[in-house]
């Protein structure tokens, strides 16, 4: 008998061993595909259930349950679910007697990462209105712009940002739009003080009727990002998205018990959906960070004990590139979670840092298709696998880098990509996976709609990004496509600051695009541009308007002057070749001009200067 159990154990042994070795990630795809199939489970329960079930009754769940647990560490201070609910139950009756907001009027908040912008968005939940994330970086037109493509006559601004808000004042008033300040005292004519009206107000919880009639299909939030052309757009994002999102650190076999470190945005998806409302979802603690400090880091997560850290490509090689110390593997971090780290940065943090099971992810806000490498199989952005292509359904087809168009066939119909080969990802739009689109912006959201692409009269959805599947089933992001680049963690349209340099009087046409530079994630910003007949390059006025109307990131650093710009068969302005060609002043015979922050101008950008961002003496 000792035998054949010894036969059998062997045997088993032997049998595993030789799964192991065909199916090398079987464990973890089972893992992974067994969580995907509960919380999908869930998410069809709750679109079911009646009344509706939204992350914020997750909340008023959590702060019943556990009402004394932390939910926010910021600067020192601790702020229990219990805290954050009552503060947001006075949030929310202030704004109700002030602004007589009401189930479904969208509110704008253009607030720091603190935690009034958590305790702000409940309140508005708790009043059935949807919040519009701004950006706090964007200014002057953009700022304008993105209250109005979402129809919000409401904004709530930190007091920091009362010079951004001063600056577009008077629009704002001749909108009508309703200013308040998070802030007890403010003189300034038109912007109301919100702090005293909230210290005021009862902490009685509000009844549910005020929300009754949101649903899961009901819009949660927009939140902006830069597309294929033109200003920020606002993604419309519903209570549904807004769940699934929230499952990503679920997913990644996060617990209530880790304790998740915030630094990027909360007006970011990564802060916001996969962060805050991923915390939410896991009733656990977060440390919030009002913007990320490679110095204070990992000080920072041995203090609040971090187990689970967020991060972008450019925050990641921050921290490779820090001073070494001896403590660096001294923390209790296990899991990061965030998207756009290169394979070197990937490999030198395990390997500096620790064991770290880095959770890479490929997803768009507005998108119905995403990613997550649930291995960390260094360089993949995810994994392909039968459940996840069953219920959201996508390919990739191939693509013309010339034309900036898929190529067809002689029906009419795109060209699936071969395994191994580069191609556009599209997600085909279907009632489990769709794209609502952009809030006021009917035109941006048909280029987005990518139709006969498999067969006559389907729809996807157009990522405007080139992946790659391997042998092995996974995923690799390869690059961008179309008029968007990313740069600093921050897409960056490039129509936007066309239409910007070619307000300056000496700039005739402008072409922007991204330029790789060794050692950094993403493309920085290059322009083109022909000058107006019989005038010379303002450095000066150049520099100028980039810095008034555009953010740091989607600044062009350089600029290079032409005498035409190449232009296709269809009047579309050439990049591919400039591209390729960068800012290297010893290749390029045409004048070049690099932005010095230092010298506040554009000075002509010399082989030492050059040589200078190559072995980054010069920051960028």
């Amino acid at each position: 008998m000792f035998i054949w159990f010894t036969v059998v154990t062997g045997l088993a042994i032997l049998s595993l061993s030789f799964l192991k070795t065909l199916f090398p990630y079987l464990s973890e795809d089972c893992t992974y595909i067994l969580r995907s199939i509960k919380l999908g489970i869930r998410l069809v329960k709750y679109k079911k259930i009646k009344p509706f079930y939204s992350l914020l009754d997750c909340f008023l769940d959590a702060a019943r349950r556990h009402p004394s647990k932390t939910f926010v560490k910021f600067e020192g201070r601790d702020y229990s679910y219990g805290e954050v609910d009552k503060q947001s139950s006075r949030t929310a009756r202030a704004l109700q007697a002030a602004a007589a907001l009401k189930e479904g009027d969208p509110v704008a908040l253009f607030l720091a990462n603190e935690p009034s912008f958590i305790w702000t968005w409940l309140a508005l939940a708790k009043l059935g209105c949807p919040a519009a994330l701004l950006n706090f970086n964007i200014r002057s037109k953009s700022l304008l712009h993105c209250f109005s493509c979402c129809g919000a006559k409401v904004i709530i601004a930190s007091a920091e940002l009362q010079d951004a808000v001063e600056e577009v004042l008077p629009t704002l008033r001749e909108q009508g739009i309703t200013v308040f300040l998070l802030s007890e005292t403010c003189s300034v004519q038109g912007i109301n003080t919100l702090l005293d009206k909230i210290s005021l107000a009862s902490d009685e919880p509000l009844s549910k009727d005020l929300r009754a009639n949101v649903n899961i299909r009901s819009t949660a939030l927009y939140i902006y990002t830069s597309g294929t052309t033109g200003l920020p757009k606002a993604a419309v994002v519903t209570h549904e998205r807004v769940w699934a999102a929230s499952f990503i650190q679920a997913a990644c076999g996060i617990t209530a018990d880790d304790i998740f470190y915030i630094n990027l945005p909360l007006y970011h998806s990564a802060g916001f959906l996969i962060g805050m409302a991923g915390a939410i979802e896991r009733g656990m603690t977060i440390f919030l960070r009002r913007k990320f400090s490679a110095s204070q880091f990992w000080d920072d997560c041995r203090k609040y004990d971090v187990t689970v850290m967020q991060y972008i490509g450019e925050t990641m090689r921050y921290l490779c590139n820090s001073p070494k110390k001896d403590s660096e593997k001294n923390h209790k971090v296990r899991v990061a979670i965030g998207n756009g780290v290169r394979t070197d940065i990937w490999s030198e943090f395990v390997n500096r840092f620790g064991n770290i099971q880095v959770r890479e992810l490929y997803a768009a806000t507005e998108g119905n298709i995403g990613f997550i490498n649930y291995t960390s199989k260094i360089g993949a952005v995810g994994r392909v696998n039968f459940v996840h292509r069953f219920f959201f359904p996508y390919t990739l087809i191939k693509f013309d880098i010339e034309k900036e168009e898929p190529v067809r066939n002689s029906e009419g119909l795109c060209i699936e990509a071969a395994r191994g080969e580069t191609g556009l990802l599209v997600g085909k739009v279907t009632q489990r996976s769709p794209f609502v689109g952009y809030a006021g912006n009917k035109q941006q959201t048909e280029k987005k709609r990518l139709r006969d692409v498999l067969k006559k009269g389907d729809l996807y959805f157009n990522t405007g990004d080139l992946l790659r599947f391997d042998e092995e089933n996974f995923v690799y992001f390869q690059d961008r496509v179309g008029d968007t680049f990313r740069w600093k963690g921050e897409n960056v349209a490039t129509s936007e600051v066309a239409d910007i340099l070619t307000m300056v009087p000496c700039i005739l046409e402008a072409n922007v695009y991204g330029v790789k530079v060794e050692g950094h994630e993403g493309r920085i910003g290059m322009a083109a541009v022909i000058l107006t007949e019989g005038e010379d390059f303002d450095c000066s006025g150049t520099y100028k308007q980039v810095v008034s109307y555009l953010p740091a990131y989607a600044r062009p650093r350089f600029i290079r002057i032409q005498a035409c710009l190449e232009m296709t068969g269809t009047f579309k302005m050439k990049k591919v070749r400039l591209v390729e060609e960068g800012f290297n002043p010893a290749l390029i015979q045409d004048p070049l001009y690099f932005l010095d922050p230092e010298q506040k101008t554009y000075v002509p950008l010399t082989e030492e200067i050059y040589r200078a961002i190559a072995s980054r003496e010069i920051k960028l």
